[in-house]
């Protein structure tokens, strides 16, 4: 490491391109089990947003596993790796002034925890999706949570590898007793006044 001298010292600073995109940069990480909701909200949040005057970046675990991370499994050490992999590069957007969505199941307290760390805890807002698993085997359209259960897929959250409550969730949301609109209207309502430019 010793070779390596950033010039992050030269590059137009942060707070320069929040105030030219006039929003305040944040990571809005979205967690629950697989099937609760986590990318129809964040789609949701993006496009409300977009319509309101913020430049986001959705960042989904299907669409980063096919490509910065495509060489990655679902082993501990991966699911680790992954969610690092993940949080870095929500830093450099964020230091670039992009408020990112981030949409993954990130499953434990500590892989939640090194995220947070990674990102900055000042920059980061944790939303924790909590509907019931019968509920999201009940959305699962592409059988995944049979599968698991089957045996056919191993290491899959909720079935045959563990998914933690989170304990320093932001909002939570019970994506099982309320609509898309009603928990859109919650995010809003929490995420707003924190990404809002006030120079």
């Amino acid at each position: 490491m010793g070779d390596i001298f950033p010039v992050l010292d030269q590059l137009i600073q942060r707070h320069e391109k929040e105030r030219f995109l006039s929003q305040r940069a944040k990571v809005i990480w979205l967690t629950g089990l697989p099937c609760s909701g986590k990318t129809t909200l964040a789609v949701a949040l993006e496009h409300d947003l977009f319509r309101r005057g913020f430049l986001c970046q959705v960042l989904d675990g299907d669409n980063v596993r096919a490509g910065i991370n495509n060489n990655l499994g679902f082993s501990t050490s991966d699911r680790t790796e992954n969610i690092r992999r993940i949080a870095e590069v929500s830093k450099l957007f964020v230091s670039n002034g992009i408020i990112t969505i981030n949409a993954f199941v990130s499953p434990t307290n500590e892989l939640r925890d090194m995220a947070r760390k990674i990102v900055g805890p000042q920059d980061y807002f944790e939303i924790f999706l909590n509907p019931s698993v019968e509920t999201c085997e009940k959305r699962d359209v592409k059988g995944m949570y049979h599968k698991a259960r089957m045996g056919e897929i191993t290491d899959f959250t909720g079935v045959n590898a563990p998914f933690e409550a989170s304990l320093h969730a932001d909002l939570e949301l019970r994506t099982d007793t309320f609509s898309v609109k009603e928990c859109l209207a919650n995010m809003l309502e929490a995420v707003i006044p924190k990404i809002e430019y006030r120079g």
